[in-house]
């Protein structure tokens, strides 16, 4: 793969050329510090880029469109990265070569047709078209509790640090979706395209200045101003373990349990707790699925991950609520055995394999390759032949010495209250 930056100014960018797919894929990064009560309004902007737009006055000719340029695929989606929140734009679209010559620079402009050339009128958008976003964000509003696993991990980080970007909710909130209407969802849209720091990432087989004369053509951004602050969420520390408890009408419980990670190294950030993790809790041959799962049956799934922007490691596990106390007491165990280098060299070496395997999948996809380029433009983490070169360094004092680092400091029960026999 050849990779060439450019910066054009009001954005960034990211060519990676490659002919390991027939595919070509598009990400249009945007990005700013996350404000609790915008989270809303950016979704129901980002719902409202797919129902029309000025040249495609409705959703069916939005599709007709994509169907013309050989199924070419848009999507939208909302993040959070650490302190921000980001919307991509996707595009992926056939090569030219099994298509037709200039059908992918077609797919970059109706990509470009959706992003600033909205359904917009005396700078106001299409009440209509709000409308129904609004309705559709309500009901995904109003059924959150229906994903109980989601649900928990939700209320636990309300819980952990209610004033934190790693609790809010990113599906939004019912309170700020009434106040938004056809005018100032218009200003939210003006303020995006003016202060969000935006990185443009192409994949495929392409010729680099064409890419370039194309891309600057179509993204004609006008951003100043850009806001930054650090990705990576500050560091605090609590002083004792805090359980919570919240009733729902499930027959089975989910507990959720966030563990603070403090004073970590880039190298212990990146390597060292990956592998902690996987060893931990990441698979099927780590500690929790052996002993809280298959030898004691205390639950039905369990798992470790971390939020490395956040400085927290979420262990999450679906069980009965009867076993509550014997499961965390048993988690708790398993981190102090850590703690203790009670694993051995077989673990770091299974869980050094399973890191090994995932990188490997990552160059499988236009998607993750794409992500990965992300992250080292983001928070300046190392290309995947570094990655597999560093993971082989990681020792077993190294797995120690962080797993001293990681504190369970809130415990957060969902428990189902419902009678399977009813």
């Amino acid at each position: 793969m050849n990779y060439e930056v450019k910066d054009l100014g009001s954005f960034k960018l990211h060519m990676i050329k490659t002919d390991k797919f027939k595919t070509l894929a598009v990400k249009a990064v945007f990005r700013r510090p996350i404000v609790k009560n915008e989270i809303t309004i950016r979704n129901v902007l980002s719902d409202l880029f797919m129902q029309s737009t000025k040249k495609y006055t409705t959703k069916r000719d939005l599709t007709i469109k994509a169907q013309d340029l050989y199924a070419c695929e848009v999507s939208i989606t909302n993040n959070r990265l650490g302190n921000y929140i980001t919307t991509t734009f996707h595009l992926n679209c056939l090569n030219d070569k099994y298509t037709e010559a200039g059908n992918f620079n077609e797919a970059i402009r109706f990509l470009g047709e959706i992003i600033f050339n909205p359904d917009i009128n005396d700078k106001k958008f299409n009440k209509e078209k709000i409308d129904i976003v609004k309705t559709n964000c309500r009901s995904t509003l109003n059924s959150i509790k229906e994903d109980s696993a989601n649900y928990s991990l939700v209320r636990m980080f309300e819980e952990f640090d209610n004033e934190a970007a790693c609790s809010y909710r990113l599906a939004g909130y019912l309170e700020d979706l009434d106040n938004i209407n056809e005018s100032n969802l218009y200003e939210y849209y003006e303020s995006m395209l003016e202060h969000d720091l935006v990185d443009v990432f192409v994949l495929g087989d392409f010729n680099f200045d064409d890419i370039t004369k194309v891309m600057r053509d179509v993204f004609k951004l006008r951003t100043f101003k850009k806001k930054r602050v650090p990705y990576i969420l500050e560091e605090k520390n609590s002083n004792k373990l805090r359980e919570f408890n919240e009733k729902i009408d499930n027959s089975q419980s989910k507990l959720s349990m966030a563990c603070r990670v403090n004073g970590l190294s880039e190298y212990e950030r990146n390597y060292v707790l990956t592998l902690y993790n996987v060893i931990l809790g990441g698979g099927c041959d780590s500690k929790l699925f052996k002993e809280v799962r298959e030898e004691n049956s205390l639950c039905y799934t369990v798992y470790s991950v971390p939020n490395k922007l956040d400085n927290v490691l979420i262990i999450q596990a679906g069980i009965d609520k009867d076993n509550y106390e014997k499961t965390v007491k048993l988690i708790q165990k398993d981190m102090d055995d850590m703690c203790k280098g009670r694993f051995n060299d077989s673990d770091i070496s299974i869980a050094r394999e399973y890191y090994l395997t995932a990188l490997e999948e990552v160059l499988e996809s236009s998607d993750r390759i794409i992500d990965n380029y992300l992250m080292m433009e983001l928070i300046g983490t190392d290309t995947v032949d570094k990655k597999r070169e560093m993971i082989g360094k990681v020792t077993k004092d190294e797995i120690i010495k962080v797993a001293k680092k990681v504190k369970l400091d809130t415990v957060f029960l969902l428990e189902g209250v419902k009678d399977e026999r009813d």
